[in-house]
């Protein structure tokens, strides 16, 4: 077969075991697992669709080797025992079935333990040093307590390859026990786990000795390693190639990853990093140890891809938030189908913020079915039904086409000239770039299908839904800028030759913008999401910067991934924060806002109002007064339902499946 991303899918062998391609799922935790840590039929499921999907190896999320000590998140899969065998086993035999490679991660959380599992038990590491800014102070392990854990790793690593696993991996990086002990951020020891780089390496190079011992010499053992912690006092590149030089002689491959829990934008890639940005330290690892290396870091692009492979900056790929968007990714890159590969856009909403924040099961944006993959295009509907939908945004697209993949005729009404709605317009933030990905693709798809007609510059109105009669209506109208009644407010924002614009009026300007920041003072009313989005776009461009807000916290609602960002960004960049302010009016060229009752004026060249958004739908929703009339199903979806992230309105266009068949559009 040829392909145009040759090197993607050239095979590569490690001792014995052969990967079809270089392309491997790395370990993320999905909280897929059942609460006891056994493998569910959702996560044998999850996996099997990504080794379905060409993916040369899967490995398995971080599997807890000691509970509870070591365990780590709400449902954390665990190997600390043979009754979790089966369960493995099972998992294994469903990626095989595809045929994949199976690898798993061993793990001790250290002071990253989760604290409701512990019952109460103190949590441990290298020293008292939480491994993030406000957590518990873990005790420090004592030696034996370390070499009692390196059989635990052992143990587990033999119980992997007894449940079919092909390779194991070791996890040394992202804050979690092994990484507390090599980075001296965490690591404040002065006996002989501690100070030095050999002695740090230490327990890592017990563990891995260990772990050798138990899989045999031809099994390949990977280590996972956060090669630059970016972090003020943290491990930098130099220091890592230095505490390889201890570990790696019983190491086939290294995964090179970066960053720790303080420092999370880098490892949890943010938005704005470039695709194969930390190549640069996968080729260093590469280069002075000459083995296999594993390059992680907002990886989207095949064509990018192919082309580090090629310059030899790595051998293995690992596409994490990628492969969650698209199991099929591996696949649709072979087979020259890249404009339907469903792109990650490191939004990190539904993958790192529902497991890590809000102890849920992982979700993702782009895909709204992260289990059940696509295996709905199977059925298809048995009498003719004709589905009109309101609205072209993100929401509104997944709906249209998920309707006429099952065979219904789609009519969608966008009243804009351009489809992806508010998506697409955040995508004209430089930082929010990538974005532009999800729109672009439900646009290519829905071009792709026959049934499926998209009406520009069309208002929906009773006369032409009578003209249209369908049988099932959806509204997908979107949000507008919120503009509560406070003096001057709405007169001014978004006004002829005003300085004052809406989130709406900021995105239609931004080169303007962009070409106009240096120097300017800018007062952003909001430091939610959009207002938090519009400070860093004027912060980076060295503007003066002034937010004010009513909460006494910014970003309330914001992933943990953006928070780490805004932190960091508040703290490089001079930005006046002003938190239990509240605006009272709105002057041409100043705010009048009040703290404690104080009042104060804020002058600015650049007004910003991000307040929030509201539905963009009438108070009446004719729209649902119609389908009343006529006895159709409606459903309103998206931030015209209630305004919230993109990911929402996905799962809701998604669920269009479930409404034709709650009116027999499949049955026989």
């Amino acid at each position: 077969m040829t392909t145009q991303f040759p090197h993607i899918f050239e095979p590569f062998t490690v001792k014995r075991t052969t990967f079809r391609n270089r392309v491997i799922m790395p370990p993320m935790g999905s909280n897929y697992a059942t609460f006891s840590g056994e493998v569910s039929e959702e996560m044998k499921n999850y996996y099997g669709l990504r080794a379905k999907g060409g993916t040369a190896l899967i490995t398995v999320e971080n599997a807890c080797i000691d509970y509870p000590l070591a365990t780590n998140g709400t449902k954390q899969l665990r190997i600390d025992s043979k009754q979790f065998m089966p369960g493995l086993f099972e998992l294994t035999e469903r990626i095989h079935k595809y045929g994949a490679l199976a690898s798993i991660q061993l793990n001790h959380a250290g002071a990253s333990a989760y604290p409701e599992r512990l019952g109460g038990l103190q949590s441990v590491s290298s020293s008292s040093v939480p491994s993030k800014a406000g957590n518990p102070a873990p005790r420090p392990l004592t030696r034996r307590e370390i070499l009692n854990i390196v059989d635990k790793y052992a143990e587990a690593a033999e119980r992997a390859i007894g449940a079919g696993f092909d390779m194991v991996e070791i996890h040394g990086g992202h804050s979690y026990l092994l990484d507390q002990f090599l980075s001296p951020l965490y690591n404040k020891r002065t006996d002989e786990f501690g100070g030095s780089y050999e002695n740090r390496a230490r327990f890592a190079r017990l563990v891995i000795e260990a772990v050798r011992a138990k899989v045999g010499k031809w099994t390949p053992v990977s280590f996972r390693i956060s090669a630059d912690e970016f972090i003020e006092g943290g491990n930098t590149l130099e220091d890592t190639l230095r505490l390889l030089e201890y570990i790696i002689p019983e190491v086939d491959i290294i995964n090179v990853s970066a960053a720790v829990n303080d420092s999370i934008q880098y490892q949890i890639d943010k938005c704005d990093l470039p695709d194969a940005w930390r190549a640069y330290l996968s080729e260093a690892v590469k280069k002075k140890f000459g083995k296999p290396v594993i390059l992680s870091g907002n990886i989207r692009d095949p064509k990018i891809a192919d082309e580090v492979i090629a310059a030899g900056k790595t051998d293995f790929l690992a596409i994490g938030r990628g492969l969650i968007a698209d199991p099929d990714w591996c696949n649709k890159a072979q087979h020259g189908r890249t404009d339907c590969i469903r792109k990650c856009i490191s939004c990190n909403i539904g993958c790192a913020d529902h497991r890590i924040a809000k102890s849920k099961p992982i979700r993702c944006t782009v895909n709204p079915a992260v289990i059940e993959g696509e295996a709905y295009k199977r059925t298809k509907i048995t009498r003719p039904l004709h589905v009109v939908v309101i609205g072209a945004g993100t929401g509104g697209l997944e709906t249209a086409c998920t309707a006429a993949e099952v065979g219904c005729s789609v009519t969608v009404l966008e009243k804009r000239n351009e489809v992806g709605g508010m998506a697409r317009r955040i995508a004209r933030f430089p930082e929010k770039s990538r974005i532009e990905d999800f729109p672009a693709y439900l646009e290519k798809r829905a071009a792709a299908l026959p049934n499926l007609e998209i009406r520009m510059n069309t208002e929906a109105t009773e006369e032409l839904l009578e003209e249209l009669n369908p049988d099932i209506l959806y509204a997908a109208t979107g949000s507008v800028p919120m503009l509560p009644p406070i003096e001057g407010l709405r007169e001014l924002t978004d006004a002829k030759d005003s300085k004052i614009r809406s989130i709406e009026g900021f995105m239609s300007a931004i080169p303007y913008y962009e070409a106009n920041a240096s120097g300017k003072n800018v007062v952003i009313i909001g430091a939610g999401a959009v207002g938090l989005d519009v400070m860093e776009f004027f912060a980076l461009r060295k503007a003066h910067v002034t937010v004010i807000e009513m909460m006494p916290a910014f970003g309330k609602d914001l992933d943990v991934v953006s928070k780490s960002t805004f932190k960091d960004l508040l703290a490089t960049h001079p930005v006046d924060m002003h938190l239990g302010t509240a605006l009272q009016k709105v002057c041409p060229d100043k705010f009048v806002a009040a703290k404690d009752g104080t009042e104060s004026e804020y002058p600015f060249d650049f007004g910003f109002i991000c307040m929030g958004l509201v539905p963009d739908i009438p108070k009446d929703n004719p729209f649902e007064t119609y389908a009343r009339k006529k006895g159709i199903p409606f459903n309103n979806i998206g931030n015209s339902r209630k305004t919230g992230q993109i990911m929402h309105g996905t799962e809701l266009g998604r669920d269009i499946i479930n409404t034709i068949d709650a009116i027999g559009g499949f049955d026989l």
